[in-house]
């Protein structure tokens, strides 16, 4: 049974509200347990049971096996559902295990509102990227993160990619830079050294980096 306006509580206002706020601010909806935190709903069941009844009520949408899939009803905004496709490594190079650059959930994508990405931008081009390691920590990418990427074959000097080196058949996120016979690939911590690479065949572009949506709540 649709529930009516009329059933709103106070509650349910706070928890519509804190949806509009985040995805505003962030650009993307948040997890259920962020939900929880910022209303002082303790149990994600609970949590679950509001959206719910705010589907009903017609003020949100959610989509089922779709990461933080919980959106407002506006007829004005609109938004992009970017398949996660893999994990790419940000610390040293790491071998590919079978399921990078391929879908290891087919049911796996990502939810941000398309104002954030400038109009040339294609659907079709984007897809995401798990973060593993902290190789690009002072580029503010963490363990955990998404990185949204464009599909591109030749980067620009400064542009922030993810490379398969095919010799070494291994994965890496790092800044590009081309410096005539050899590649620079240079990670975001003062820990780490460069890594050089020939200019040969062996070296293919991914993508490069667009995007960053920061992992807050590892749990969920």
């Amino acid at each position: 049974m649709v529930r009516t306006r009329k059933g709103l509580t106070a509650r349910h206002q706070r928890v519509l509200n804190f949806i509009q706020e985040y995805l505003e601010k962030n650009g993307y909806p948040p997890s259920i347990r962020e939900i929880g935190e910022a209303t002082g709903i303790s149990s994600t069941s609970v949590v679950t049971y509001y959206l719910k009844q705010l589907e009903e009520l017609g003020l949100i949408r959610r989509e089922q096996n779709v990461s933080r899939a919980i959106l407002p009803v506006r007829d004005n905004v609109s938004f992009l559902h970017i398949p996660v496709v893999g994990r790419i490594f940000a610390s040293e190079p790491v071998p590919v295990p079978p399921s990078d650059f391929n879908y290891y959930d087919a049911e796996s994508s990502v939810t941000i509102a398309r104002s954030l990405l400038p109009a040339r931008e294609r659907n079709s081009e984007l897809f995401a990227l798990e973060v593993q390691g902290d190789s690009m920590i002072d580029a503010m990418i963490g363990d955990g993160d998404l990185v949204i990427m464009k599909k591109v074959e030749r980067p620009s000097n400064g542009d922030m990619v993810a490379v398969w080196l095919k010799d070494r058949n291994e994965t890496t996120l790092k800044y590009f830079y081309d410096e005539g016979k050899r590649i620079r690939l240079q990670p975001a911590n003062p820990t780490m050294a460069p890594i050089y690479v020939d200019k040969t065949d062996n070296v293919h572009v991914q993508g490069k980096v667009i995007m960053v949506i920061r992992k807050l709540d590892r749990t969920n």
